[in-house]
């Protein structure tokens, strides 16, 4: 499994987005530039995952003055994506990863085997957050094994406006550039 550390380069996704052809993060990056969120859902058959997209949607004038985007990857099949990105109107990118390779990328594809306490045995995918900057380095994630607890709204909001208060800056040097401590 993939360990991602941040201001660790974000792995490149290149999947299909479900009602285009290729989608290819760099190439979204350069498209649409700002800070990224990548948000992995369990699948269009997970409730409180359409949920969680459903909040974005409605708070994505918050997050389009931000400059910050976001793109759905999912393991559930391509067509399933398809009809729950037209039922809510999904405006941001969403992504069928059937062969799993965004979620071993990102260390989210997880095997539950016959003695776990839930009933979906086998490989899936876990819900998990990435957000990256404009040049593609992790600056937050949050990744779990269960379908609640994930960071709401409120809370990535709260987490963008951290960030950039809290956030180091460098030249394009690759040196660090000072500035003067941010209170919280």
């Amino acid at each position: 499994m993939a360990d991602i550390r941040l201001g660790d380069r974000a792995p490149d996704v290149k999947l299909n987005e479900v009602s285009a052809d290729q989608y290819n993060l760099k190439d979204d990056m350069k498209h649409r530039p700002g800070w990224r969120f990548l948000v992995f859902i369990r699948g269009s058959w997970c409730p409180v995952c359409v949920e969680e997209l459903r909040q974005i949607q409605e708070n994505l004038a918050y997050f389009s003055e931000e400059d910050i985007h976001f793109t759905c990857i999912s393991t559930d099949r391509a067509d399933n994506l398809r009809k729950m990105k037209q039922e809510y109107n999904f405006p941001f990118p969403v992504l069928a990863d059937e062969k799993n390779q965004a979620l071993k990328d990102y260390g989210v594809l997880y095997h539950e085997g016959e003695s776990s306490p839930y009933d979906d045995h086998g490989e899936h995918g876990e819900a998990a957050c990435f957000l990256l900057d404009e040049e593609g380095r992790l600056l937050y994630q949050h990744k779990q094994t269960g379908p609640f607890g994930r960071p709401g709204v409120k809370d990535l909001k709260k987490i963008v406006n951290f960030i950039r208060k809290n956030k180091k800056e460098f030249a394009s040097s690759g040196q660090e550039v000072k500035k003067p401590n941010m209170p919280y």
